[in-house]
């Protein structure tokens, strides 16, 4: 009877913590632990953070590229390839603009950098001096430039996401105008992406060891004295991108008709995995099965979230106007309305100038100061010790923001199932544990409609 009892705790506590999102949550619990008791050999475990990091980083080209072919090829509609591309671009622009304005206006509200009194005069700039540096370097030429690889395998090779999806548009149209004659290439490639997906489930096993890396780094190099020393900044800034992502974003999904509360708790491994690596990009291939699952079209999904990932960073548009006053405010800096409303311009074209480039919302700021000419670069060293803290709020709001994204313009493209949404929220388990066995076939990667021939072109 005992035994019978120990095998039947064993397996429901087994049953417990089998979930992907169970596990990363107790990486992540683990790793502030750690961090906080061995802050020196918290740090070392840097190394377990960076290889998950790498392994998902090292798919997340070929997977980006395979969607967006077969989505596009699938598609048959080369006009209409052009016509997502434009409301996603369309869509970016209106809610990162609006993330801009809330930060303005919440930093304002809460006064998080009164009372500093900081001279600029004393603060170091060598602790950032490197961040200012690519900053400095940075232009708009340069981002466009890097769009377009120098060699179509130069595309996969630096691990930005932007020149692959441009070459993967580019096959994707030729394969779609080819018609039935490019049939079994076609073909080919949704069968490499399904087995990608099946390498994605053998590398997630590793996430709980990945998160709790890099988060006992984190607490290790960091320590929770930097939490303190600007917690005010720290907290205006979660509140209002939890405020963003409820209301705003909430507000948006539920004219898509979709349940803010049931959307986040669908992706909840996602922003987990985000919140433990202060990254985005190890979440994204998951993401882009999940989006499908839940009756968004491939070719929305695979043309819209890759893009959203250089141009619809919600979290760091939220956090450059917020840094931007603060630093105002800590150095008793007057900013006029003009001043202000500049800077909200500048932010929109640095924070999208800044996709591929490591530590992209620090260097962000940096460039927004040195365009503006109104507050010294020096100030952004009051932010240092904090900004992987704040790392992990824009990635997690701006992988939400992408997911909201990828809806809206399916909703928008008529390329939406109500059906498959209202069975993947209200069956999220079910999910679960399809993608932790890795079928894929559930999400429709197998069952995709055929193509259909274009028109012929005069």
């Amino acid at each position: 009877m005992t035994h019978s009892k120990e095998t039947a705790v064993r397996f429901s506590i087994g049953k417990a913590i089998r979930p992907l999102y169970v596990q990363v949550l107790i990486g992540v619990a683990l790793g502030i632990a750690f961090g906080a008791v061995q802050p020196a050999l918290g740090t070392d475990m840097k190394a377990l953070g960076d290889a998950f990091i790498k392994l998902v980083k090292m798919l997340v080209a070929p997977i980006v590229f395979a969607t967006v072919v077969t989505g596009i090829a699938k598609m048959g509609d080369i006009k209409a390839v052009g016509r997502v591309g434009l409301k996603a671009l369309i869509y970016f622009e209106v809610v990162t603009t609006g993330a801009l304005a809330i930060g303005l206006a919440v930093a304002h509200l809460m006064n998080p950098g009164k009372g500093m009194n900081v001279d600029p005069a004393t603060l170091n700039l060598s602790s950032v001096a490197g961040y200012a540096k690519v900053a400095q370097e940075q232009s708009i030429k340069d981002f466009f430039m890097r769009i377009i690889p120098e060699s179509f395998v130069g595309a996969f090779v630096h691990g930005d996401i932007l020149p692959v999806v441009f070459i993967a548009v580019l096959f994707g149209l030729a394969l779609a105008h080819a018609g039935q004659r490019a049939a079994t290439l076609v073909n080919i490639v949704d069968e490499f992406l399904h087995t990608m997906f099946g390498v994605v489930t053998f590398v997630m096993k590793f996430a709980p060891v990945g998160a709790f890396g890099a988060i006992a780094f984190t607490v290790g190099k960091y320590g929770v004295s930097s939490l303190l020393a600007l917690g005010q900044l720290m907290m205006s800034f979660y509140i209002t991108c939890i405020v963003f992502v409820l209301v705003v974003l909430g507000i948006v999904l539920k004219l898509c008709g979709v349940n803010v509360f049931r959307f986040i708790a669908y992706l909840k491994t996602e922003i987990l995995i985000t919140l433990g690596t202060s990254s985005a990009e190890p979440a994204l291939p998951r993401l882009l099965e999940k989006l499908e699952r839940m009756g968004c079209e491939k070719s929305v999904v695979g043309l819209v979230v890759p893009t959203g990932y250089a141009f619809n960073l919600d979290g760091v548009c939220i956090y450059l106007t917020m840094a931007v006053i603060f630093i105002a405010q800590a150095t008793n800096t007057h900013l006029t309305l003009g001043q202000e409303i500049v800077i909200l311009a500048m932010g929109l074209v640095t924070s999208k100038g800044m996709s591929g480039v490591p530590g992209g919302g620090f260097v962000a700021l940096a460039a927004t100061l040195s365009a503006v000419h109104v507050l010294p670069l020096s100030a952004i060293a009051l932010l240092v010790g904090i900004d992987r803290f704040m790392g992990e709020a824009r990635a997690v709001t701006s992988i939400i923001g992408n997911a909201v994204a990828a809806v809206v313009v399916a909703k928008w493209e008529k390329a939406f199932d109500a059906q498959k949404m209202h069975d993947a929220l209200f069956h999220q388990a079910k999910v679960e544990s399809e993608l932790a066995d890795g079928d894929s076939t559930a999400s429709g990667l197998a069952a995709a409609p055929d193509i259909r021939t274009p028109p012929v072109q005069s």
